[in-house]
């Protein structure tokens, strides 16, 4: 079931602070749109992110890769950047662990995720105990509100995230109505009927390619959103091949408006 609200009207009454941000930032600049910036240097980071900033409500970045990372020349710069054109930054780290241990990979290491990271995301097949050891590790690092999805269905040909599998990473949802704010999912995830607002961000959203040689599919924006995504997770379509992502953000930007908007008309 899709959402038949605004984002803005689900912001005033989220229970989430980071989801009301988010949800007020597209509102305001008619985007939901998250870029995904998975490139090994800093330098080629920046420079992307600022050419498609104007045009996003996020980045999703994936530090791991980065050959040439460091708080100061890497985080420090896209927290400028993110400040500049009004966009939020997820770390797509994928915990995938005990909550201890997972408390202290979000927390610490050289990476120190949840010190910069708005929202960051997790699996559910160690069980609740993952939510709670994420919650604490923000807690105890920064009084700013952070946010975390759970994994619910991939796009990656041949996942094995589906089926039971989806269903127990929604009850563990569950267990946190305030942390837990959506899902990495492709479609929706329900909930309404319980009284929660899950934010669903889909991955694997192509205007132009089918998929990759490892295993990528791709579905149209218009399929995602009308299915109950509210945010379309684009990488290698703004900037693969080639592509301008000046040109193709805006691109992107406008279908996934539209594609929102057709939304609320057909519910209305």
């Amino acid at each position: 079931m899709t959402s038949s609200k605004t984002y803005e009207e689900r912001a005033e009454v989220h229970p989430s602070p980071v989801a009301q941000k988010l949800l007020r930032l597209m509102e305001q600049k008619k985007t939901n749109l998250c870029a995904s910036v998975d490139l090994t240097k800093t330098a080629d980071i920046l420079s992307l992110v600022e050419k498609v900033g104007p045009n996003i409500c996020l980045v999703k970045t994936h530090m791991d890769i980065v050959d040439d990372f460091s708080y100061e020349t890497t985080v420090l710069p896209l927290l400028k950047l993110a400040k500049k054109y009004n966009f939020m930054i997820f770390e797509d780290r994928k915990f995938a662990d005990i909550g201890n241990t997972v408390k202290l990979q979000y927390k610490g290491g050289l990476y120190k995720v949840a010190k910069w990271a708005d929202i960051t995301n997790a699996h559910g097949v160690t069980g609740p105990g993952i939510v709670a050891g994420l919650k604490q590790a923000a807690e105890e690092t920064t009084s700013e509100p952070r946010g975390l999805l759970m994994l619910a269905e991939l796009s990656s040909k041949g996942a094995i995230a589906h089926g039971q599998y989806t269903k127990e990473t929604v009850d563990i949802a569950k267990t946190d109505k305030d942390f837990v704010i959506g899902f990495i999912a492709q479609h929706s995830m329900g909930g309404e009927a319980e009284g929660f607002d899950w934010l669903i961000l889909t991955p694997g959203v192509g205007l132009d390619d089918k998929g990759d040689s490892l295993g990528q599919q791709y579905r149209t924006v218009n399929d995602v959103i009308s299915t109950g995504s509210d945010i379309i997770i684009v990488g290698r379509g703004l900037f693969g091949k080639g592509r301008d992502p000046v040109v193709e953000s805006k691109r992107y930007r406008d279908a996934g408006w539209s594609a929102y908007l057709n939304r609320l008309s057909t519910k209305n």
